[in-house]
C-alpha cells in the first residue's frame, strides 16, 4: 500500500486518502497466468465515498484486519459496503509479526463477524511477505471472473479521474462491457459530449499505454478534456453512435456533513484558488464548494467536507499542490431554521440565518451512533458522548472484551 500511496500526506500519515488501481499478472499453482485488477482503498471513515465508488468497480474484496488493532467499526462499515454490492470477501489478518498482536483473539473476532470457518481466514505480514502468495491463490480460486462481453457494444464506468495541465482530464474507468481503443470516438452518456480517444492504458505502478482495453479490465483514458465538468465520476463511456445503449449505476453523491470558509490570505489569488477547488473537486467527489464573500475576509469559498480529517486534507493539498496561502473559518454543520410564517431553510452559515425575531426553530443534525469499544473504556466513552449532548440508548455486549454503545448526538 505504501508503494501505491503517491501522495505526501498518505506517506507522512501512513494512511491511504485515495483509492489507488493497479493491474498485476499472477501465476497460480494450477500453471495459469491471471490477470488482477486491483484498487487499494482508504480505511478512514472520511474517505468512505472512495471505498464505494472502488467497489462498484470490482467482483471481490480482500478486507484487511491489523492484528493488532482488531475489528474496528469502519472495518464493519467497509464490509457492509461490500455485501451490499455481492462481492466475494476474502478476510485476511496481517501484521501476525508483530509483538503487539494479538492472533488467536482478532480471528475470533472475524470469526464472529463473518461466520464460516476459522481456517478461511488468512494470517499474514505484508511487511514480511508472510501469506502473501495464499492471499493472490483466494484471489484467484474465490473471485469470480468478470461477467461482461468482449462482443457487447461498449460500456466503460468512470469510477476516479484526475487534472493534467497538459493532456486535461484523466479518467480512470472499468470496461464493463466491449473495449475501448485510440482513435475511437466515444460519448459521455450523462453529458452526450463527444470526444475522440486519444490514448488508453493499463494502471501498473505507473500509466502504462496499451492499444485497448477489453471488458472485464481496468485502465485509464485521455481524449482531451478540458472542462472539468463533463468527465462525470460514475458516469458512462459508451460508443459515439450507439444511443440506445443501457448506462451502469452510477454512485449517489454524498451530503457534505461540516462547513468551513476558506478564503485566499492575499485577494489576488482568488482565481488561483477557484482553480485548485475545481481541481480537488473533480479528483474527490465528496467536497463540494460555493463562492460567498465575508465583510472581514473579502472573496472566498464556502466548502463542504465528509468530516474534520477530510477538512483537514483539503487544506493541506491546497497548500502543498497548488501553493495557495489560504485561511479557514471554523468547521460548522448544516442547520434547518423554521420561521414564524412556517418556511424552512437551510443555513451553513451562521452569518446567513435571519433576524431572530423571525425565527421560529433552529433543528442540528442529530446522528444515530454506535460506538465499538474494548469493555474497560465504557465508562469513559460513555462520558464523552454525554458531555457532548448524547442520550444513551442501549449496551450490546459482543464478548467479554468488547461492547456496542448505541447514542443519539448532534453532529456539531
Amino acid at each position: 500500500a505504501q508503494l501505491l500511496d503517491s501522495m505526501d500526506i498518505e506517506r507522512e500519515r501512513g494512511i491511504t486518502i485515495k483509492a489507488h488501481a493497479v493491474r498485476m499478472n499472477y501465476k497460480a499453482a494450477d500453471g495459469e497466468t491471471y490477470q488482477c485488477n486491483l484498487i487499494d482503498t482508504p480505511g478512514h471513515v472520511d474517505f468512505t465515498y472512495e471505498v464505494s465508488r472502488s467497489l462498484a468497480a470490482c467482483e471481490g474484496a480482500i478486507l484487511v484486519v491489523d492484528a493488532t488493532q482488531g475489528v474496528e467499526a469502519q472495518t464493519v462499515s467497509n464490509l457492509l459496503l461490500a455485501m451490499n454490492n455481492d462481492l466475494t470477501i476474502i478476510p485476511v489478518l496481517n501484521k501476525i509479526d508483530m509483538p503487539a498482536a494479538q492472533v488467536e483473539a482478532v480471528t475470533q473476532q472475524i470469526h464472529d463477524l463473518l461466520g464460516g470457518e476459522e481456517d478461511e481466514i488468512l494470517h499474514i505480514s505484508a511487511k514480511e511477505g508472510i501469506g502473501v502468495e495464499n492471499v493472490l491463490e483466494a484471489v484467484v480460486e474465490q473471485v469470480p471472473a468478470p461477467s461482461g462481453k468482449l462482443d457487447e457494444p461498449l460500456r466503460a464506468l468512470i469510477f476516479d479521474s484526475l487534472y493534467d495541465q497538459y493532456r486535461g482530464v484523466i479518467c480512470f474507468i472499468r470496461v464493463v462491457d466491449g473495449s475501448i481503443r485510440k482513435g475511437q470516438k466515444i460519448r459521455f452518456h450523462s453529458t452526450g459530449r463527444l470526444y475522440d480517444v486519444e490514448e488508453v492504458g493499463s494502471l501498473v505502478l505507473s500509466r502504462l499505454p496499451t492499444t485497448d482495453i477489453k471488458a472485464g479490465e481496468v485502465g485509464y483514458l485521455v481524449a482531451g478534456i478540458k472542462v472539468l465538468a463533463e468527465a462525470n465520476v460514475g458516469d458512462t463511456v459508451v460508443e459515439a453512435e450507439d444511443m440506445e445503449v443501457v448506462p451502469l449505476p452510477g454512485y449517489q453523491p454524498l451530503k457534505p456533513m461540516v462547513f468551513s470558509g476558506i478564503y485566499p490570505i492575499n485577494p489576488d489569488d482568488y482565481e488561483i484558488l477557484r482553480d485548485a477547488l475545481e481541481r480537488l473537486k473533480l479528483n474527490d467527489a465528496a467536497f463540494s464548494y460555493e463562492p460567498e464573500v465575508s465583510p472581514a475576509l473579502g472573496f472566498g469559498f464556502r466548502c463542504g467536507f465528509l468530516g474534520l480529517l477530510h477538512m483537514e486534507i483539503i487544506q493541506e493539498r491546497l497548500d502543498r499542490e497548488y501553493h495557495v496561502d489560504i485561511i479557514t473559518t471554523l468547521p460548522s454543520v448544516l442547520y434547518e431554521i423554521m420561521t414564524k410564517d412556517g418556511a424552512v431553510t437551510e443555513v451553513e452559515n451562521p452569518a446567513n440565518l435571519p433576524p431572530s425575531g423571525e425565527i421560529d426553530e433552529v433543528r442540528e443534525p442529530i446522528l444515530s451512533v454506535q460506538i465499538l469499544t474494548p469493555s474497560e473504556y465504557i465508562g469513559a466513552v460513555m462520558r464523552i458522548c454525554t458531555d457532548r449532548r448524547g442520550i444513551y440508548l442501549n449496551t450490546e455486549y459482543l464478548d467479554a472484551s468488547r461492547a456496542i454503545l448505541s447514542f443519539e448526538m448532534p453532529l456539531a
